[in-house]
């Protein structure tokens, strides 16, 4: 069996959200030398999104459809949302 690739990710509460809701559908990051470096690093499974740093804050996993380029941003594509944790406020 294969090392899943999991990207680790830390949202604002709204985006959080949004993306636990089925909203959201792509998540961007800055067109920087440290962006590149950290999303082009692994052929990414799943994207494990935080809202916070405490060890209960709320969590989920996502399915990692892909990346594009835009102009000056990165476009992360989101897939299903596997699993939430410690957030009551996901429609599901």
């Amino acid at each position: 069996m294969k090392e899943k690739h999991i990207l680790h990710l830390t949202l604002h509460r709204r985006y959080f959200a949004e993306i636990a809701n089925g909203i959201k559908k792509i998540e961007f990051r800055e067109k920087k030398p440290y962006w590149r470096h950290r999303l082009f690093k692994h052929n990414w499974d799943e994207i494990h999104f935080r809202n916070g740093y405490s060890k209960d804050c709320p969590f989920m996993r996502v399915e990692f459809k892909g990346m594009e380029d835009y102009h000056d941003l990165y476009c992360i594509r989101l897939g299903k949302v596997l699993e939430v944790k410690n957030y009551p406020n996901a429609k599901r």
